[in-house]
C-alpha cells in the first residue's frame, strides 16, 4: 500500500508541493471480473495546495489494467490517463462533501485514491476491439473468429400448448 505523510508537507495557506511518487496500484472487481493493473507500480504526480478553507489534492498517472473483455472474455488491455482531485476542509464538520476519505491520521492513501479514480476513467464496457461480436449465445464460440448462425432452435417443449394456439389464431 503505497501512503504520503502530509506531515512532511508543512504547507501554509497559499502554498503548494509538487511531489513525483509511485504507488503500488491492487487489483479490482469490475463486472464479476477481475482486472489487474498494468504496471503494478505506476509513477504519479502528487501536488498538494493549502488553501485557506482547505486542502486540495491532485494526482496524475497513466496505467492500464489487464482482464477479460465484456463480450468475448478475450485478454484485453485499457490504457488511462488519471487526472483526480480530492478537497479536505480545514473544518469539515459533520459534512462528508467536505472530507476525503482517503486522508486517515495525516496519511493521505494513494493506493486506494489511484485505484478508484482508474476504475472511474474506465468506459463503460471494457472491450478488446469497438466492434467486437462477443459470443454466440448458442453454442459459447466467439463470434470475431468464427461468424455463424444457427437453424431455427427447437422450441422449449414448455411452450407447446401456447404454440399450438398460436396456429390457431
Amino acid at each position: 500500500m503505497s501512503t504520503f505523510n502530509l506531515r512532511r508537507a508543512r504547507l501554509r495557506s497559499g502554498e503548494q508541493l509538487r511531489e513525483e511518487v509511485e504507488i503500488a496500484l491492487e487489483p479490482f472487481v469490475l463486472g464479476g471480473q477481475e482486472y489487474a493493473p498494468e504496471p503494478a507500480v505506476v509513477p504519479a504526480q502528487l501536488t498538494i495546495t493549502k488553501a485557506t478553507t482547505g486542502t486540495v489534492f491532485e494526482l496524475a498517472f497513466r496505467a492500464g489494467v489487464r482482464g477479460p473483455c465484456f463480450r468475448c472474455l478475450r485478454e484485453t488491455v485499457v490504457e488511462e490517463s488519471v487526472q483526480a482531485r480530492e478537497y479536505q476542509a480545514t473544518n469539515p464538520g459533520n459534512d462528508d462533501e467536505l472530507r476525503n476519505e482517503y486522508l486517515h491520521d495525516d496519511q493521505l492513501d494513494l493506493t486506494a485514491w489511484a485505484r478508484d479514480a482508474l476504475a472511474l476513467q474506465l468506459p463503460e464496457k471494457i472491450l478488446h476491439a469497438p466492434d467486437c461480436a462477443g459470443l454466440c449465445p448458442v453454442c459459447g464460440k466467439d463470434l470475431n473468429e468464427e461468424p455463424h448462425t444457427h437453424d431455427e432452435l427447437a422450441g422449449d417443449p414448455r411452450w407447446a400448448a401456447l404454440d399450438e394456439l398460436r396456429g390457431q389464431l
